[in-house]
């Protein structure tokens, strides 16, 4: 079968669950992974044709689309902030508004004259910490875009420890990876590999409601890990309020904690960090418009 006339059934066959726009992007991610081919190289070859093997395999991959599992974990890979990233059943699938957050910091590093300083400084290392890593794709980028640095970046679970390590390797960079449960950590000091000061933290942490679960789409219920995803309804800044404190005592004098944070909780999640005396709170917006990251300084 033609790839131009496969296409067409490809579209249609999915529209239970997708839109024509989102197949058809999903339709040409398959084609370049499975194939090398482009969109324009099936315009300059409209003659390019499947073969029984490929079309099976192809149809694999539909009737899996049709579960409404992510593309990213058939595929078992996925690109963040430019780098790639293995994913699966245990890591969530990185998204945009991450990538502001990662944006952000490193916009931060190159403004900020303390961090500058301490990063350019050759008797020590820029020490950054990442809270809840899961792919690793927040400490991998920071790892890979930030000059003298020495990442580090923890998890509650090991099978997503194993994909952050592979996907380190794939990027060449150095992160020290440690099994923690955030919640259970008395001093990061205490950590083993850990520097007694940080001068960055960030984290990811759960922070969607049991409430809000109707606005999470069936995709993301059904497939990606909930560990990472939920809190508890009647304490949803458990994490936040569990990683400034540790912050407070971990962060050099200046140094920076960042979030990416409930749409819904942001001012409570500023006045949280303020009543913990840190200073120059600030909550920006993502690209949607919705409260999504808080920088503020020790």
């Amino acid at each position: 079968m033609l790839f131009k006339k496969y296409k067409i059934t490809f579209i249609r066959e999915l529209s239970a669950v997708v839109d024509a726009v989102e197949a058809e992007s999903f339709f040409y991610i398959i084609l370049e992974k499975f194939h090398d081919l482009k969109r324009i190289d099936l315009a300059l070859q409209p003659n390019l044709e499947l073969s029984q093997f490929e079309l099976e395999k192809w149809e694999a991959i539909v009737a899996e689309l049709k579960t409404q599992k992510p593309i990213q974990y058939i595929l078992g890979e996925t690109e963040f902030y430019g780098l790639p990233f293995l994913v699966n059943k245990n890591t969530l699938i990185p998204r945009p508004e991450t990538e502001e957050l990662v944006d952000l910091i490193i916009k931060d590093v190159n403004c900020y004259k303390e961090l500058r300083q301490a990063q350019f400084d050759n008797s020590a290392k820029l020490n950054i910490l990442d809270i809840g890593t899961g792919s690793g794709c927040i400490a991998i980028s920071l790892a890979k875009n930030i000059e003298n640095t020495q990442v580090f970046a923890i998890d509650v679970s090991e099978d997503a420890l194993k994909i952050a390590k592979k996907n380190a390797e794939i990027n060449e960079v150095e992160i020290i990876f440690n099994c923690e449960n955030i919640l259970e950590i008395v001093f990061l000091s205490a950590v083993e590999g850990f520097p007694t000061k940080f001068d960055i933290i960030v984290s990811n942490p759960p922070y969607v409601r049991n409430l809000e679960k109707d606005e999470i789409k069936e995709n993301v219920l059904a497939f990606e890990p909930h560990l990472a995803l939920f809190v508890d309804d009647t304490d949803a800044l458990l994490f936040y309020r569990k990683i400034a404190l540790l912050a407070k005592e971990s962060l050099t004098e200046n140094g920076r904690l960042y979030f990416e944070i409930n749409q819904y909780l942001g001012l409570e999640t500023v006045e949280l960090l303020k009543g913990l005396g840190f200073r120059d709170v600030i909550l920006m917006q993502d690209i949607y418009g919705n409260n999504r990251m808080i920088s503020c300084k020790k």
